[in-house]
């Protein structure tokens, strides 16, 4: 991939962090990377690893999670205003990024974050999928290295 091409992605990926409540569809972000819609999600994904509708919604995710633990909106509210138009589809993908629904992930006390600061915080609270991993009957999960 060309520098052009990243220097465009990154353009259409700013405004996905940007104008991440509005509604922003792939058509839209390609224009913005002066790409067709079929060439950018290709492209986005080699660069970013993972699909603009991907990186969109961890981006909903986070703003989201920030929005729950303040605890002064209803999980709706919050899907509203971080550009969701469905409750089902966001708490579906909010659970499959975060591990607990949206309404659990509120309810408890986020008290020991509190004393983080804000830069550390965002990057321990960045939304990863959690997926249940099966393991034949006779495979033993890896073991955690000491180094993580």
């Amino acid at each position: 991939m060309n520098r052009d091409d990243l220097v465009r992605l990154r353009r259409a990926r700013d405004r996905m962090d940007r104008e991440y409540a509005e509604p922003l569809d792939v058509t839209a972000l390609a224009r913005t990377a002066l790409m067709s819609p079929g060439h950018f999600q290709r492209s986005f994904r080699a660069a970013f690893g993972e699909t603009p509708y991907g990186y969109l919604m961890t981006r909903r995710t986070e703003r989201a999670k920030a929005l729950l633990r303040r605890g002064d909106l209803t999980v709706t509210e919050v899907c509203m205003a971080v550009g969701c138009t469905s409750l089902g589809s966001f708490s579906s993908r909010f659970t499959e990024l975060v591990g607990e629904t949206p309404s659990a992930y509120r309810a408890r006390s986020h008290e020991e974050s509190a004393a983080i600061p804000a830069c550390v915080a965002r990057r321990l609270t960045r939304p990863t999928r959690h997926r249940i991993r099966t393991t034949e009957p006779d495979e033993r999960p890896a073991e955690p290295s000491e180094a993580s």
